[in-house]
């Protein structure tokens, strides 16, 4: 490739190095949005936790934080 525009060179080195992943998502009109909202709402969690003692109960608040369940109890005056 004879370019001296360092973008247009990245661009097609992504673009040789990842061409079905490419076509793919061309055909099936997904894109990686979701992807990057669930990974905003874990750095979210993670932020908030100050720490976890082990990788086990970080997983465990993220599966419980995601998983869409009401677990607070709601009192009637």
């Amino acid at each position: 490739m004879v370019c001296s525009l360092e973008p247009m060179k990245k661009v097609v080195w992504v673009i040789e190095d990842y061409p079905w992943g490419i076509l793919k998502a061309i055909v099936l009109k997904v894109g990686n949005g979701p992807a990057w909202g669930l990974n905003s709402r874990i750095k979210v969690l993670r932020i908030r936790s100050h720490g976890f003692r082990n990788k086990q109960r970080f997983a465990n608040v993220i599966c419980s934080h995601l998983s869409g369940l009401d677990l607070y109890t709601r009192r009637e005056c």
